[in-house]
């Protein structure tokens, strides 16, 4: 069984794939591990990005013993045994932690006080940002380091690297469906190619299509992913365009992003950049967030792509957004004006509009305050021209 991964496992800082900003030359995680005061870190991003080939590699720069550990397997007195060895001792290990975001609180306080007194070197590692499980205790001691998804240049790189110990012949359309289907994830795109060669020195794009019928996805699950997947959806909806819109839905779904968050974020997007431009925004994704509620996937997929589409193409105002907020803002700064007496629930000299055809002019703000501007877009052109009827 061949196993690439740990042969191709960077042994420096020049040989870390993707990560320039920690890696390179001026890069301030490599600067602190070659002067040796690198403290307390933890490292997340998507799976394969090489967070524990970093943590090693710090520990070989700054010599350090290397203990690796899991969260959920993780035991204390384990940790206390390698505390005690190094007590009395001038080294210091390194005490690497992945899936650091499952430490149970009392796994983090038999931590602190080594983290306290920098007898050992704590460095984890998970998939999600880790400070949001941390204590703040804990958070306080240490930095915190995005590692990327590599970028497929960078996995091209390692592909080469690889051919000459793996001593196999590649099609061209196998080598591009082997990094692009690996989605970032160095160790999946090994691990294919570790079991097709395991077949066939004789790479090809059926065999790999054979084992991976389709591409991996990096998800929505982490943290960072989750919210830019999210943020790109509605912003490419914001600005009309269907196609953006539908591959980031996809993305969303494909990386098991539940149809009901979806369907909120679809609903929030249509009264705040939609709103009365087209109210029937608003009447379609609240539809559409009950009915994907009620079925769920697959055929809520369906459902989703109706509403972005139908978003997409309909004309955009933000008016009531901008409206709710700058009233919101001038209550906050102090704005608060008497009610005038004709409107209050004593309704003295009260003007009923019913009575004068729908509209009377009367006193409604103690003072004239302006937070409502209308656009010629869609229906809302229309409405401000109902309103300036109105009040002629």
């Amino acid at each position: 069984m061949r196993d690439f991964t740990h042969l191709l496992r960077p042994k420096d800082f020049d040989a870390i794939l993707g990560q320039e900003h920690l890696a390179g030359v001026n890069a301030p995680l490599r600067v602190l591990c070659e002067k040796g005061v690198l403290g307390h870190s933890f490292f997340y991003g998507p799976a394969g990005c090489g967070k524990t080939s970093i943590a090693r590699v710090i520990a070989d720069s700054m010599k350090l013993p290397f203990y690796e550990f899991n969260a959920t397997s993780i035991k204390i007195e384990e940790l206390r045994k390698i505390f005690l060895q190094y007590k009395n001792t001038l080294e210091k290990p390194l005490i690497f932690i992945d899936e650091v975001h499952r430490l149970a609180k009392n796994q983090q306080e038999v931590l602190l006080p080594v983290m306290e007194n920098n007898s050992v070197l704590v460095i984890g590692a998970s998939t999600e940002n880790p400070f949001f499980s941390l204590t703040s205790a804990i958070r306080s001691r240490s930095m915190l380091f995005e590692i990327k998804s590599i970028p497929n240049e960078a996995l091209k790189n390692l592909l080469e690297k690889t051919v000459p110990h793996a001593k196999i012949v590649f099609d061209e359309d196998a080598k591009e469906y082997l990094v692009a289907s690996s989605g970032g994830d160095a160790r999946a795109m090994l691990k294919l190619l570790e079991f097709a060669s395991n077949i066939d020195t004789h790479i090809t794009l059926a065999l790999l299509k054979s084992l991976r019928p389709n591409a991996l996805s990096v998800g929505s699950s982490e943290a960072g992913v989750h919210y830019d997947l999210a943020s790109a959806m509605i912003k490419s909806i914001r600005g009309s365009d269907m196609d953006a819109s539908i591959y980031y839905l996809a993305r969303l779904i494909d990386g098991g992003e539940s149809a009901e968050f979806i369907a909120r974020r679809l609903v929030i997007l249509a009264s705040e950049d939609i709103g009365n431009a087209n109210p029937q925004a608003l009447t379609l994704c609240t539809s559409a967030m009950t009915s994907v509620s009620k079925i769920g996937y697959p055929e809520a997929r369906i459902i989703l792509a109706q509403a972005v589409i139908y978003l997409c193409a309909s004309p955009k105002s933000n008016a009531a957004y901008e409206a709710i907020n700058s009233a919101l803002q001038a209550v906050h700064n102090g704005v608060m004006l008497e009610i005038p007496k004709n409107i209050t629930n004593k309704h003295e000299n009260y003007l009923y509009p019913h009575d004068f055809g729908g509209y009377v002019k009367q006193k409604y703000l103690s003072k004239p305050l302006k937070f409502v501007t209308l656009k010629n877009i869609g229906y809302e052109k229309k409405m401000k021209e109902w309103i300036e009827l109105a009040t002629l």
